[in-house]
């Protein structure tokens, strides 16, 4: 196990590399998210979604299980769902424009959250969309499709942004290879009736479905093995 004092230089690393304008095609035709469930404490499932964009319409499913050994850590939650994400993201046959993940991306104590984490590792375009706020600050934006910068340190370092009425507002910030305007773009144009992106709620629906799938399995074995 490294000591979080090496994990730290490690973030220091990957944030020299972050992208923060957009490095995509003239017309983004897939975009994806991935999201992660953990059947045991040490095992998690992560779950991708490819997507047409814009019509949303589902091209690819893929996931990868394994085991983890990495606790949970406010502002290091690469190191623990990151290699998950990187295995699930290499067997996909349609990699997609941009990578949608459930987390942070500069929006992040040290400007690398998973979502940079991880676009940096596959050179692939990422955009962090996270459900509550890591750090820094901002004024609730006042009616649904409104948003406002969030600050910290003196710098926008992403967006909250209400996508529905009666509810909290997600935080957006441009992971890897894609501008700050562009990442709040993206997941404007991908929210539907609900709260989230929607190809972070399939993802989400796909990690609970692979679940519940390893905990029968699980439980299935060990029934026989009783029998025995």
């Amino acid at each position: 196990m490294y000591s979080l004092k090496e994990l730290v230089k490690v973030q220091e690393q990957i944030k020299q590399k972050i992208i923060l304008k957009d490095v995509l095609p003239k017309k983004i035709t897939t975009v994806a998210g991935v999201d992660q469930s953990f059947p045991q404490k040490d095992k998690i499932i992560s779950a991708i979604v490819v997507c047409n964009y814009p019509s949303m319409r589902v091209i690819e499913k893929k996931h990868a299980a394994m085991k983890v050994d990495f606790p949970y850590i406010p502002g290091f939650l690469s190191f623990r769902e990151g290699p998950s994400i990187i295995k699930a993201f290499s067997r996909l046959k349609n990699k997609p424009d941009i990578l949608l993940a459930d987390g942070n991306g500069i929006l992040h104590f040290r400007g690398v959250g998973i979502a940079s984490h991880i676009g940096v590792l596959l050179d692939v375009a990422t955009i962090g969309v996270a459900k509550s706020l890591l750090c820094g600050e901002y004024e609730e934006p006042k009616r649904v499709g409104k948003s406002s910068p969030v600050i910290y340190e003196d710098r926008t370092i992403g967006y909250a942004y209400k996508s529905k009425k009666n509810c909290n507002p997600i935080f957006i910030s441009p992971g890897h290879k894609v501008s700050m305007k562009t990442s709040l773009e993206i997941v404007k144009a991908s929210i539907g009736k609900y709260k989230l992106p929607i190809t972070l709620r399939l993802a989400h629906i796909h990690a609970d479905e692979l679940k519940r799938k390893y905990v029968y399995q699980d439980i299935k074995t060990k029934k026989v093995k009783n029998r025995k």
